[in-house]
């Protein structure tokens, strides 16, 4: 998870022995590991990753899925929790995430383990202010504070997988939290795709994951990068705004036909079966979510300091800026 300032992240953290900035070696994978998954088939697939405890963003993900003219597939891709300390919502989002497919978030797997050494799991980059991972330390150690007291909620986040793969059509797309490598990884990152090195490194990830999609989260910046071997598309956040004047979450919606929905920005497969990679807004009820953070994490707290700018629109990202 980021600041409200997303656009200034770079990838690759050097510190591995600061909690939040190390990457734990169980959260690693490998593109292999996508390639090997339980395929699972669907005609729309929602990935919706970085909730962060928005109950009004679920209830506005329900009213797009109900308006769908067939079937959806949702999964959610991690991160769901983390705003969400008040007993009530904590089990309610759980509740509503956990009826369909989900993949665990550093968030989660965190909260599943005994110790506390990799804070909150992000493996934030060097660039990121220590103030940031500071307080995102302690934002997590106060969830997991709270879910301590509900071992049935535990039990079912210790069993949510880290990677989904499902086919669409005919393509198949490799659902992550972090990137192809690992659940914290940063290579997904909006900063990261507009290297010059990386499309090297994305072809052999599409290879060895045998996708021609990669859907993730993490970074909590939006990003389509298009390359001769697929498609990366990084929702930023469902649960936060992505966007300068945009006070909405975003999701990401794959399917043989366009959506129903207005399209921010999307892409197609042309050069394989029909398919439709779309970035949506998720037009979330902005003033009662601000309130629930605020019940929560009042001024001064450490979301409040970190995220309360960014949850009232404060960015300087632009819809334009999203592809690469």
């Amino acid at each position: 998870m980021t600041s409200s300032h997303p656009e200034s992240i770079t990838p690759e953290p050097t510190d591995a022995t600061l909690a939040g900035r190390s990457c734990p070696l169980a959260y690693r994978y490998g593109p292999a590991a996508i390639a090997r998954a339980t395929e699972r088939q669907a005609s729309t697939l929602y990935v919706v990753g970085g909730v962060y405890g928005n109950m009004p963003a679920l209830d506005a993900l329900e009213a797009l899925v109900a308006a769908e003219p067939g079937p959806v597939t949702v999964c959610f891709n991690g991160d769901f929790n983390w705003f969400n300390v008040r007993e009530a919502d904590l089990r309610e989002v759980n509740r509503r995430v956990l009826m369909h497919d989900a993949v665990a978030g550093n968030v989660e797997r965190e909260l599943c383990t005994p110790l506390d050494d990799a804070g909150c799991g992000c493996a934030y980059p060097d660039a990121v202010d220590a103030g940031v991972v500071e307080r995102s330390n302690r934002i997590h150690a106060r969830v997991k504070a709270a879910m301590h007291h509900h071992p049935d909620v535990l039990a079912q986040l210790s069993g949510l997988p880290m990677v989904a793969r499902y086919r669409v059509g005919g393509v198949a797309v490799g659902v992550v939290h972090g990137d192809a490598q690992s659940l914290a990884g940063w290579g997904f990152d909006h900063a990261a795709l507009r290297g010059p090195t990386q499309d090297a490194w994305l072809t052999d990830m599409f290879t060895q994951a045998n996708v021609g999609v990669f859907a993730c989260t993490h970074t909590c910046v939006p990003v389509l990068k298009q390359h001769p071997h697929g498609l990366v598309i990084n929702n930023g956040a469902a649960g936060m705004p992505n966007f300068k004047g945009r006070r909405e979450g975003l999701v990401t919606r794959i399917s043989t036909t366009p959506s129903p929905h207005p399209v921010l920005y999307g892409a197609s497969c042309a050069s394989q079966d029909a398919l439709w990679v779309q970035a949506l807004a998720l037009p979330y009820d902005a003033a009662r979510w601000e309130a629930d953070f605020l019940a929560q994490w009042p001024p001064g707290s450490d979301a409040h300091v970190s995220y309360h700018a960014r949850i009232t629109g404060e960015l300087a990202f632009d819809v334009s800026d999203a592809v690469v």
